[in-house]
């Protein structure tokens, strides 16, 4: 299965958010609220360390090799290319996130050679569902953001925005899995609809195709939206927060355990693990949670 060709589109300049925003939120904060109030506050409020996962890393190097994929001529973008691509890629990534380098102890050598093989894997996957050689993407891992209920921000990064000759607009995102199928894809669709509503609310065009490229597996999950669904999505974006700014008021954010726990890295501060959480920070102690959470969207590839 092969993607339609798509034509390149300027992106619109970045402008100021009007001076009554007053919040923020990201496309991956508010599904950690969806899936545990703690998780959160544990993120967004304490702002937790959380060392990198391989799973994580490989996803963070496999879409640095497709951005970059893209910047070689059509032609030039076959699978051989795109594995040359793999371990410079790597070097980069380290250089600019030393912490990554901490998942390989004593830099093992094998393990890393395993761990940049298992990305060209994944690679193989994406060719096997799409020809790059046939587009050329509007955007490409770009920051897009929203103002919605006139007072809070809502932005996160496009793995991919493709326009079609006829200005139909195509939202991408790869996945190289992580997390069990069902609750992943559905926070997948979550993110997806996110995006959805800031282009919509900023260009005026609902996005015809929301497409999940599962690269482990060479699948692709398309989903339409439409402007009505937009409508109830916003909405729940907006109590979503609100929920969220009742709970920092109350310092009330409580666990709610689920499969997806095995995958947490904070089991230690957790209650329903026996774990405390460190106290509530104090407004003097640092930016006001309402106005800091959630104000630094994911980069690609880090929440996989």
């Amino acid at each position: 299965m092969t993607a339609d060709p798509v034509i390149t589109q300027q992106a619109p300049t970045p402008t100021q958010p009007p001076a009554t925003v007053r919040a923020s939120l990201s496309p991956s904060r508010a599904a950690d609220f969806k899936t545990c109030p703690l998780l959160y506050r544990f993120r967004s409020i304490d702002r937790l360390p959380e060392r990198p996962t391989v799973e994580q890393a490989r996803g963070t190097l496999v879409h640095a090799v497709l951005e970059r994929l893209f910047d070689l001529p059509p032609a030039g973008r076959t699978p051989d290319a795109a594995g040359d691509l793999v371990a410079p890629q790597w070097d980069r990534l380290v250089t600019e996130q030393p912490e990554l380098a901490g998942i390989f102890p004593d830099d093992d050598p094998p393990a890393v050679a395993e761990f940049l093989r298992s990305a060209s894997a994944l690679l193989g996957g994406y060719f096997a569902v799409e020809d790059p050689r046939r587009l050329e993407p509007a955007e490409r891992e770009s920051l897009i953001s929203a103002v919605v209920d006139d007072e809070l921000l809502i932005r996160g990064y496009l793995d991919r925005l493709d326009v079609a000759p006829d200005g139909a607009l195509r939202v991408v995102d790869y996945k190289t899995g992580g997390a069990p199928r069902e609750a992943f894809e559905a926070r997948a669709l979550f993110q997806l609809k996110f995006y959805a509503l800031v282009l919509w609310r900023t260009r005026g065009v609902v996005p015809r195709v929301l497409r999940l490229l599962y690269l482990k597996d060479a699948e692709v999950c398309d989903y339409a939206p439409d402007a009505e669904e937009l409508v109830r999505f916003e909405r729940t974006v907006v109590a979503l927060w609100r929920a969220i700014e009742q709970a920092t008021r109350a310092r009330d954010f409580r666990p709610r355990p689920s499969k997806l726990c095995d995958w947490c890295s904070h089991q230690a501060h957790c209650p329903s693990y026996g774990g405390t959480p460190p106290p509530f920070p104090e407004p003097a102690a640092g930016p006001d949670p309402l106005r800091a959470a959630g104000a630094s969207p994911v980069p690609p590839g880090a929440d996989e």
